[in-house]
Parts: structure tokens; sequence; C-alpha cells
């Protein structure tokens, strides 16, 4: 072809580049005689634009070696036109292998969202959609790439580490997207632990800490069964039944209903020595129970008389208290066996006596044991951390101190809102009880506090600050709220019948299209013995009508420590906010808890104008306890938020347990009269107030505070979240 000629090719600027004219030729003849002109020149147009967007030579040749339709071709040069722009040539290139590799079909519109929001990412993203598609299957990729952006914003280190896959999230992804995994099997598993405890159990994946592996083996935490995304190195067909086999074994536990021991002086070797033992312990108990299970935990057991690491050993010792029948001839085999069968094994207490026995032995066998590398076996037992209590372990050896920030760890991912007590000892600075950070604050009002010993008002005496809500364990609550489906329903039903707009039967009303039978039967009972006859003979009908606003004050106080104390608020209000969402009435979620007059911390979990949502609801999951109570100072605040509202009726509702007190009020007299003023200075605006009272503990005070008729008292903390909706209608209705 002359010179001339190539002057007047399409794809001239092209084959002035020798590396690009051999590619560029054979490109444009296989598509010249092509029917469709429209997608050629589409083509033709992309290819040259990537050429003006500094495209280098490698990624031009690869994208003109491609062969397809000429319409598929023009997308995907104006694809890489595009991510070449903005993420680069490389990135470009990283893209077009991928293509190569994999044709699929979700590939490109997903690679160029990331090209405009995370050009960083692509060529990692695209190196990785192998991985990825094998995992999410063809049409998933888009979605995790959605994913990645959505959940981790604008931090480039973690969007980073989400597309190499080393993001917790991004692993429970790809987990999720296998259908090997618990997301996958959740409901089954819970539909056979049900089976097997009598009652809906609690069940949550256990997603891997940033910047460590993925969990291997399951954990138990507060009556939690964590378990991992998936269990690393299975086929897929082997998944299901070791999840299965996970989830008995974490039954046993429950079921057998052991408190955590202390750790005291034990050492890592000991504690899981004595991990092995109650295994068995609580497996032997079960299986009486459900002789079923042997069949289910037998093939895992395959430890051979063969090894003598620490984990083998003990690997042996737990094949041997499990089957009757394997043989193994060391010493300390045999003796684990002969221990457990002389004992008890419904006493809780031998599993410490005899591991602490045999662990003494091993010790003395001067055999290495790295509780950082130490993984239970078989596969299907828990890790043993939720065997133990590590709050008093403060001059613990440091992989004491591991275990111990390990279990804090998890109790936090459980939404329980428990500071980390070893963290300090973790970072290096010392064996001192960490004390949580103070949240930041912001000045919401001052108020004034009655002086009690005065007869005063002191002006501008507390102080009301807004404290970060943290958001909480979402999926923990919403187990909970699930495994009440008829109070649910319950509610549901009050809701409808008292739901605005709902026609209401008026009685004896002095006019009217209809007779009220009842009245006409009274007016004729009267007329005949000579009474004056009601002459309200008629019935009608009208639309109910709710004009009522709410705010909700929950006592977060010390004296809500006890987890079933905080837990059962939170249920409760959970449901209360789910029965006045359903209603249509505006609220606001408020929890306080003081430190002084100055830090009276107010933790807004749902203003008046936002839903009852995700965020909100993990919010009320997030709430911790700590602190104490000047209640006066949170009533006035409340009182000063409900306000705002234009509602006939407006109404407090207080959860506390009824005794007020703070670190600079010695005298509590001055506490209960400032609360009791506050209230009264409340109704005196028309604001109703009313109070749950946890515990008779504080009765005697709620009545001075609140008045006889101003308060009812919880004497059983698990009636609290049925009764609490219940009363609010009550109070609707008053």
């Amino acid at each position: 072809m002359s010179e001339q000629a190539n002057d007047a090719h399409p794809l001239a600027e092209l084959l002035r580049r020798p590396v690009l004219q051999a590619p560029a030729r054979a490109a444009w003849d296989a598509l010249a005689g092509q029917e469709d002109a429209a997608s050629v020149t589409r083509w033709t147009e992309a290819i040259l634009s990537l050429l003006h967007a500094n495209a280098g030579a490698a990624c031009m040749a690869a994208l003109l070696r491609l062969r397809d339709r000429p319409a598929a071709l023009a997308h995907m040069a104006e694809s890489v036109t595009d991510i070449c722009r903005h993420a680069g040539s490389s990135a470009a290139l990283a893209c077009i292998e991928a293509w190569v590799a994999l044709r699929a079909p979700g590939l490109w519109p997903a690679l160029r969202r990331l090209g405009r929001e995370a050009p960083d990412c692509v060529a990692v993203a695209a190196r990785q959609a192998g991985t990825i598609i094998a995992a999410t299957g063809w049409d998933g990729f888009e979605d995790f790439v959605a994913l990645g952006l959505k959940a981790t914003g604008h931090e480039k280190a973690r969007r980073a580490a989400f597309f190499t896959l080393a993001d917790p999230l991004a692993v429970q992804a790809l987990s999720r997207g296998t259908g090997s995994g618990f997301a996958a099997r959740e409901r089954r598993l819970k539909l056979f632990a049900a089976a097997i405890l009598g009652r809906a159990p609690m069940l949550r994946a256990r997603p891997a800490a940033v910047g460590l592996p993925p969990p291997r083996r399951a954990t138990l935490s507060d009556g939690v069964l964590l378990l991992p995304e998936s269990f690393p190195g299975l086929p897929e067909t082997d998944q299901a039944m070791l999840f299965r086999a996970a989830v008995a074994h974490g039954l046993t536990h429950i079921m057998a209903g052991a408190p955590r021991q202390t750790v005291g002086t034990l050492k890592p070797l000991a504690l899981a020595v004595i991990g092995v033992v109650e295994d068995a312990r609580v497996e032997t108990l079960a299986m009486r129970r459900f002789p079923g299970l042997r069949r289910l935990w037998a093939p895992y057991h395959v430890a051979r008389p063969e090894g003598i690491t620490v984990t083998a050993l003990l690997a042996r010792i737990s094949r041997a208290l499990f089957d009757p029948a394997y043989l193994d001839p060391h010493g300390l085999v045999l003796k684990a066996r002969a221990l457990v069968a002389e004992a008890d094994i419904a006493d809780p207490t031998a599993s410490r006596r005899i591991g602490g026995l045999l662990g003494n032995d091993l010790g003395q066998m001067r055999l290495q044991f790295n509780a950082r590398d130490y993984v239970v076996e078989p596969a299907y037992r828990d890790d043993g951390l939720g065997l133990w209590d590590f709050e008093d372990t403060t001059d613990a050896p440091p992989e004491i101190m591991e275990m111990r920030v390990e279990t804090a760890r998890l109790r936090q991912e459980e939404g329980e809102g428990r500071t980390d007590p070893g963290q300090d000892a973790a970072r290096g600075t010392g064996r001192a009880r960490a004390r949580a950070a103070e949240p930041e604050s912001v000045l919401l009002a001052r108020y004034p506090e009655w002086d009690c010993a005065a007869a005063v008002e002191r002006p501008d005496w507390t102080a009301v600050r807004a404290i970060p809500a943290p958001l909480g364990d979402l999926r923990r609550l919403e187990a909970r709220l699930e495994a009440m489906p008829d109070l649910r329903r319950r509610i549901d039903r009050l809701v409808r019948a008292a739901r605005p707009g709902r026609p209401r039967r008026l009685k004896r009303q002095p006019d009217g299209m209809d007779l009220d039978m009842d009245a006409v039967l009274d007016a004729e009972i009267a007329q005949t013995a000579g009474d004056l006859p009601d002459d309200r003979l008629y019935r009608g009908t009208a639309l109910q009508m709710r004009d009522l606003a709410t705010v909700v004050l929950v006592d977060v106080s010390e004296s809500t420590r006890a987890e079933a104390v905080l837990e059962t608020e939170r249920l409760a209000v959970a449901l209360l906010g789910d029965a006045m969402a359903g209603l249509g009435d505006p609220f606001a979620l408020l929890a306080f808890a003081s430190d002084g007059r100055d830090q009276v911390r107010l933790t807004r979990i749902k203003g008046f104008a936002e839903p009852f949502a995700s965020v909100q609801r993990a919010r009320l999951a997030g709430l911790s306890p700590g602190l104490s109570t000047r209640l006066g100072a949170a009533l006035r605040h409340a009182g000063v938020e409900i306000g705002t509202q234009r509602s006939v009726r407006r109404l407090i509702l207080v959860l506390t347990d009824g005794e007020p007190s703070d670190i600079d009020a010695p005298d509590p007299r001055d506490l209960v009269e400032d609360s009791r003023r506050a209230v009264l200075g409340l109704r005196a605006r028309g604001i109703d107030v009313f109070a749950v009272v946890l515990g008779a503990d504080g009765a005697e005070t709620a009545g001075r505070i609140f008045g006889r008729t101003g308060h009812v008292v919880m004497r059983r903390i698990e009636d609290l979240p049925a009764r609490l909706s219940d009363l609010y209608f009550r109070l609707s209705r008053r």
C-alpha cells in the first residue's frame, strides 16, 4: 500500500507507528467488510480517542487484537478509552487482559465505574476479577464493586484492602457468593440448631479482624455462637456438614450452661488442655440425650497414635475421649481416659481438675507450645475462648493478655459496648486496666438545679452535652426481635387497631341516623321505673385522630450494667419504636447518663425528624452502660426537645431505676427533689411525664418524683418488652 493510501486510511495515525501497523491493519481488515458500519465507525473513533489519551503501545496492541462482533468491539474500545482517561494505560491493559481471560459480561460496566470513582483500584480489581467471579458468579462482579465503593467510601487504604481481598468485608462477600459460606446456610443452620436446643439460637458470622487472617474456628461469646464465614481449605461439598457439626458442638456448651471460669494463674497450655476435657465432657452429656450426634462428629476425629507435639497429643486425647474403640498406647492419653472415666461428668468443675493434672504432666514433657499458632482439633470444635473469664488477668503473661484482648474484641462485636480492658497491655504501654477515651461532646444547654438544703434553685448549674452515638451490632438486635414472633404480632394488631383514620363507633349520642338499642332499652327501663330517661339515644361513627408526640428517655447509667437489663431495654425500646413508627406518631429516642453536673451526657438515638431505620436501630444496639443518673437535667432537656413539637399532646416516657445520683451530689435528696421539680415544671407546661421503673428498689423514690399515678414499677425485667408497648397504647388513649 502506498504512502498516500496510508494517509487516507481511517487508522492512518496508528499506521504511522511501526509497532501498531500490523495489529491495526489486521483489525481493520477484519471489520471493514462488516455490515454494521455504525459500530465499525464507533470502534474506529474509540480507538483513535484511546490513542489521544496517551495509551501505551502495549494497551493499544492488546485492544486491536480483540476479535468479536463490531458492536461488542466498539463497546469494549469505548470502555478501555474511558478507563485509560481516568486510571491510566496500565490499568486499561490489566482490564483487557482480564477480559481476554474471563469474557465476563458484567466486567466492563463495573471497571468503568471503578475507573471513575476509584481509579487507583482498577488494576488490582481487574487482576482479582477471576477470583471474585469464581466466588460470586458471572453476575456478581458488578455487585462486588458496588459493595466495595459503598462500604469503603473515600478511605483509600481500606478501599485498596477491599479490592485486594484483604478486607474482612471482601472475604465475607466472597463467602456469601459461593453459596458455601455461613450466610448462605444461616437459615438452615438455625432450623437445625432450634431442633436440638428447643428454641431459636443466636448464630452469627465471625468476620476477620482488620489485618488478620480469617478465623478458622467457631467461638462462643456470652451465649452467642460465632461461626467463620467459611472453613478454609474445604471443598463446598464438605462445608455444609462441617457447619452442622460446629453448630451442634457450640450448642453442647450452651446446653451445659457452665459459667465462665476465672483464669487465675493458669498458663495457656493449661487452658488448652482444660478446653479439650471440657469439650469431651459436654459432648458426652449431649450424646446421651441425642445419640445421633456421634455420627455427625465421628468423621472429624482422625488423629492417629503418632506424633508427640502438643497439638498432636491434644488431638489424640480428644479422639480417645470421644471414641471408645480408639487404641492409643501413650501414657498421657491413657491417663486422660482413666481420669474422665472416674469423674462425674455432670460436674462442671471436673474439667478444670482433670485438665490441670494433664496439663502439669504435659508441661513436664518440655514440649514447645505457642498459643498464637495453636488451632483446636478437630475442626468442628470452637476455639475455647468462651470458657474463660479474663477480667482479672492484668498481671498475666503476654499470651494470656492476647487471649483477653481477643475475647474483649468478640464481645464488642456483639454490641455490648464494652471497652477492651486489655488495650493498653496489647499496645505495650503498661499493665494497668485501660480506661476508655472520653467521647467528644457538644454543649447543648445549661439548666438550673434545686438545692434542697438552701431551698434555692441554682441557675445554669448543670450542663447537658451531646455524645456521639456508637453503632452497635444490628444483626444481634434483629435476631433477638425475630425470636419474639408472638409479641411482635400482638403489637402489630394494636397498631392496626389504633392507626389514625380508623372509624370509631360512638354510643349514646344526642342525635344521629341510627338508634343505639342499648340506650333505648335503658331509657325504657328508667321510664317504667319512674326515673327521668337519658335522651342520648343515637349512635354514630367518627374517625380516630392521633396527635401525640413522645420523647423516650432511657437511663443507661451504671445501674443497667447487668447485660440482661440493658439488653432487655434495647429490645423493649426497639419494639416500642416500631409501634410508634407504625402509628405515624412523631417521637424521639434519647439516652442519658452523667459524670458530674457539668457532664450530663445525652445520646441521640433518634431525633423527631429522623426515621426509625437501620442507623437509628444500630445506635440503639450500641448503647453501653456507665456513670450516674442526674435525672432532673435530662428531663429538662427532654422538655425542650418536645417543646418544639406542635402536637396537642406531648409525652415524656422515662425508663429508669428511679434513684437519681451523681458523684458530686453527696445528699441524694437534692437530686430527688430536683427531679420532682423538673416533672412538676413539665406538667405545668402541659407535658405529660410517665416513668417505667426497673426493679422494686426505686419504687419509693419514683413515687416521690413522678407521683402515685405517674409511674409503674417493673418488678420482672423480662416483662419490659411486652409491657412497655402496652403501656404506651394506654397512655396514648388518655
